[in-house]
C-alpha cells in the first residue's frame, strides 16, 4: 500500500497494520491453488478424445 493510499483510506490502513493484507493472501494462496491444480490435472486426454470425435 502506498503512502496515498493509507491517507485516503485511513481506516484500511489501520485494518492492513492489524490484521495484514487479507486481500493480497486470500489472492496468493488462490494463485498457487491454481496452479497446483494445473498441475494434478491434466485435461489434454480429455480435449484430445473431444476433437477426434
Amino acid at each position: 500500500m502506498s503512502s496515498t493510499d493509507s491517507t485516503e483510506a485511513p481506516i484500511y490502513a489501520g485494518l492492513v497494520e492489524e490484521h495484514g493484507d487479507v486481500p493480497a493472501e486470500v489472492r496468493r494462496v488462490a494463485e498457487e491453488v491454481l496452479r497446483e491444480a494445473d498441475r494434478a490435472i491434466d485435461f489434454g486426454t480429455v480435449r484430445t478424445a473431444a476433437a477426434a470425435r
